[in-house]
């Protein structure tokens, strides 16, 4: 059973900046995290709360960064975008 997806306004905003092609691989991969939510990894210090989902589109390294509530089974979408600057902009 897959869980409900929330997405905040960074990650709308991330979202509705990007080219259709990567926009598709986007969608496949928060497909894959609401069927199965622990397949991200968990990060550490900073951002323990958040988990990353990696994935290639167009030959480049993207990441999916999000959040669980386990007592609703929800998944918050926090942010989408390349490797490069991805952490520091979500300290932010």
């Amino acid at each position: 059973m897959s869980w409900s997806v929330l997405q905040t306004r960074r990650f709308a905003r991330q979202y509705r900046k990007l080219q259709d092609n990567t926009a598709a691989d986007v969608d496949a991969a928060v497909e894959q995290v609401a069927l199965k939510p622990e397949c991200g990894e968990r990060k550490k210090g900073d951002l323990a709360d958040l988990r990353v989902y990696k994935f290639r589109s167009g030959g480049q390294l993207y990441l999916l960064g999000y959040t669980l509530d386990d007592a609703v089974r929800l998944v918050y979408l926090e942010a989408v975008g390349p490797h490069e600057n991805f952490y520091r902009d979500l300290k932010r």
